[in-house]
């Protein structure tokens, strides 16, 4: 990965503090707050249609036959992330106490990422395809695993009331509904994407930055600071560390056990380590209504950040390394 976009990951960074920041001191609320809540989903909405256009069928076809690949990854995600969090209850949940800790879960029940996944893959010389279908598969069952698994292992716990199939029909016609609507139109659209390149990894972050002013204003009003400290957030950002650390050395050695080439290990290292903000600040409104969404999706954005900034590290370093080996393959031919 290159000098400029590692600048551009910090830059967003930078703007995610930013936004924090201006939440803090002005936070939107009251009457602003219900037409600031439209324009944002009006602008998820968007975003999945973009991300419906720019996938192609090709892709989708290639990957799908990679079944073996998609198990590995689809297991990562949505089974050994859970187990991993489940697991850690007894120690996380009186250290962050219940509502962070229910963040940290929802964060460990969320799908994968789309763009970064392939990105990062394609910059280590993997396999883009089955990246691109992996991670979009993963996005579209999410949309309908996460939900289940949060009314099982979170609300199923407490007494909150919690109805999963309205959850799943709000997340489907948020952002299923408009990423069909982008594959269907592809044929239109796609040609017009080509004109304006990085269209849709600008609107993702505008996208997000949106949803967090948004979500951390609704927090701040409530008392978010008032509940955690400096020492806590510490604490956080120390355990998803930990956490990202012990998920990564298991998607780099179990593809390696299973028999993977290079490029499918590499694949399954990107995609099967990660978790999406995009997708999971919307879902958290939507699943965690009544509930402080600042300390839910808290977990999700220091994660998002560690796993973004160890990835660009990883893929640029495979990158070096594919690139030494192709030279001294040329030598020896």
């Amino acid at each position: 990965m290159n000098m400029l976009k590692l600048l551009a990951l910090d830059r967003f960074t930078i703007l995610l503090i930013v936004m924090v920041i201006l939440a803090t001191f002005l936070p939107v609320h009251g009457q602003a707050a219900s037409i600031f809540g439209v324009i944002t989903n009006i602008a998820i909405a968007i975003l999945f249609f973009l991300h419906g256009a720019k996938l192609s069928r090709e892709a989708i076809v290639q990957g799908i036959l990679h079944w073996r690949l998609h198990g590995v990854v689809f297991a990562f995600t949505f089974t050994v992330f859970p187990i991993l969090g489940l697991l850690a209850k007894p120690i996380l949940e009186p250290l962050l106490g219940q509502q962070l800790y229910w963040g940290f879960l929802f964060m460990c029940f969320l799908p994968s990422t789309v763009q970064s996944s392939i990105a990062f893959t394609s910059v280590a010389k993997g396999n883009v395809a089955a990246a691109v279908c992996s991670a979009s598969f993963s996005n579209l069952i999410g949309m309908f695993i996460t939900p289940i698994l949060v009314s099982v292992f979170i609300f199923g716990q407490s007494k909150h009331e919690y109805d999963a199939t309205s959850s799943i029909i709000e997340i489907t016609l948020l952002l299923l509904v408009p990423f069909v609507s982008g594959q269907l139109l592809r044929p239109y659209v796609f040609p017009l994407m080509q004109k304006i390149p990085g269209i849709v990894k600008e609107f993702d972050q505008g996208t997000i930055l949106l949803v967090v002013y948004g979500a951390f204003s609704g927090a701040v009003t409530t008392g978010l600071w008032q509940q955690v400290s400096w020492t806590t957030l510490f604490i956080l950002t120390v355990v998803c560390s930990v956490f990202l650390t012990i998920i990564m050395l298991l998607a780099y050695y179990i593809p390696k056990w299973l028999g993977f080439n290079r490029a499918d290990q590499i694949a399954v290292f990107f995609c099967g380590s990660k978790k999406t903000l995009a997708s999971g600040v919307p879902m958290a409104q939507i699943l965690f209504i009544g509930q402080p969404i600042g300390m839910i999706v808290l977990p999700i954005m220091i994660f998002h950040q560690i796993q973004l900034m160890v990835c660009g590290i990883i893929a640029n370093y495979w990158s070096k390394q594919n690139d030494v080996e192709l030279d001294k393959d040329a030598v020896l031919d």
